[in-house]
């Protein structure tokens, strides 16, 4: 697709089925006929609307486009990005194609700091020498994913979506009504995918219930070059009560600032007093900084009741898949955006047949479902055991100090998939961990916590 028509989806043909804001009722959209799932289309391809366009929804646009659909990318502001850490795993450089000139730092050194102020440090010695965590940020990777899908052929639409007309037969399309410039249009489709986050518009036009969110707050501030050195290539993690009550702190450096942040499940109110905290924690290495923004977002704790309804279908933080513990979303957003796109693609024979329920759930959902729930069934257990006590986070920071355990847990996060390591290590860091927890004496307590 020509970058001219691109850049301005008002000339595309399909914005003919516009209502305009002072005579809403005088043009309505024009219907697509629609066959049953698996039927071929009659002169023309499969029409799929992502809505948001992060890495969930650029990625899965992408994989649409690529695999022959027509794809409509919705994305409200182009010039903001979701708050964020910014950490991805090493192997989504190569596995999304992410050009390294947007990395802003190789972190090679962690620290976790436990609520006595125990510091452990985690990767000097447990990474290899080719091994880091990229660090970048999100208004800069959300841009470069955009523009690929672009380029891939799908089309890009800067409105802001404000109601979605259900089917009322299935051979009926959705309805997409949005906003751009304050006026109004619509645009029919065959299918959906929710890419926009958290509070998710399509999923609650869907029905897909409710879940419970974290509240992550962070200040971006720009350091004296004296200090931004001690964070060249160093992420820190702090746990404590004064910090979270249920989750951790953190220090991320970006290209030429760091992040300081936190976030909270069960106490929301109070997360600026937790800010407070964490900026207290740190505040001998931030002395001399200035915020240059302040930032803050709902993050999803587990998977919505529902991921797929009729020939719609959730990913990213709208499917809730962020992990527990680690709080990590990139990865897991990007994955699930490609994996529906790319199951669309499979399920329409590259856009020649419509699609239905059913195809989404046994291509996109069942796929993911068997690829990562052992994952964040693993990383909700962790946090449960570890995160509800100080004591249980003074264990925590014991455990990490374990190089095995650092090893494991490296090759677990950089490679996105769960590490199989010797069965005697493995036995020696069982009984070590239980060692750590009875010396803080929870195990009793936690005991219930084990039950999936």
């Amino acid at each position: 697709m020509a970058a001219s028509q691109i850049q301005n989806p008002l000339q595309n043909p399909l914005y003919q089925l516009s209502i305009r804001k002072t005579r809403p009722c005088l043009h309505k959209p024009h219907y697509l006929t629609i066959n049953a799932a698996g039927h071929h289309l009659s002169g023309r391809k499969l029409r799929v609307a992502v809505i948001g366009g992060g890495p969930a929804g650029s990625s899965a646009a992408e994989a649409l486009a690529s695999g022959g659909i027509e794809t409509f990318l919705f994305e409200r502001s182009t010039s903001t990005a979701k708050p964020c850490g910014g950490a991805i795993p090493l192997c989504m450089i190569d596995e999304f194609s992410i050009p390294l000139h947007l990395i802003d730092r190789h972190v090679t050194k962690m620290k976790i700091i436990s609520p006595s102020n125990l510091a452990v440090d985690f990767g000097s010695k447990s990474l290899r020498s080719h091994e880091y965590i990229p660090m970048l940020r999100r208004e800069v990777l959300d841009s470069f994913l955009r523009t690929r899908a672009q380029s891939a052929g799908a089309q890009l639409i800067p409105s802001l979506v404000t109601h979605l007309e259900i089917p009322s037969s299935y051979f009926s399309p959705y309805i997409i009504h949005h906003s751009i410039n304050n006026s109004r249009k619509t645009l029919a489709v065959d299918a959906i995918i929710g890419a926009d986050g958290a509070n998710s518009k399509v999923a609650k036009f869907i029905k897909a219930g409710n879940y419970t969110c974290a509240i992550a707050f962070q200040e971006r501030i720009r350091l004296p070059d004296e200090k931004m050195e001690y964070y060249q290539n160093l992420a820190e993690m702090y746990v404590g009560d004064d910090v979270s009550p249920d989750f951790y702190a953190w220090v991320f450096p970006k290209c030429d600032h760091v992040a300081v942040g936190t976030g909270t499940v069960c106490a929301k109110q109070d997360i600026k007093l937790y800010q407070r905290g964490i900026k207290e924690r740190v505040k001998s290495k931030i002395n001399g900084g200035k915020v240059i923004k302040v930032e803050a977002h709902p993050i999803p704790e587990h998977p919505r009741p529902v991921r797929v309804r009729g020939r719609v279908a959730l990913v990213g933080d709208a499917a809730g898949y962020v992990t527990k513990c680690s709080g990590e979303g990139i990865y897991f957003a990007a994955k699930s955006g490609r994996m529906c796109g790319e199951a669309i693609v499979r399920a329409s024979d590259g856009g020649e047949l419509m699609i239905g329920e059913d195809d989404l759930k046994r291509e996109y959902l069942m796929e993911w479902d068997k690829k990562y729930v052992s994952t964040f069934r693993f990383l909700d257990l962790l946090q449960r055991v570890f995160y509800g006590s100080n004591v249980a986070r003074e264990a925590l920071v014991e455990v990490c100090g374990n190089e095995y355990v650092q090893r494991m847990t490296f090759d677990s996060y950089l490679y996105k998939k769960l590490a199989k390591g010797d069965r005697w290590e493995d036995l020696k860091m069982v009984f070590g961990t239980i060692g750590s927890l009875m010396r803080c004496k929870i195990v009793g307590r936690e005991m219930e916590a084990f039950k999936l």
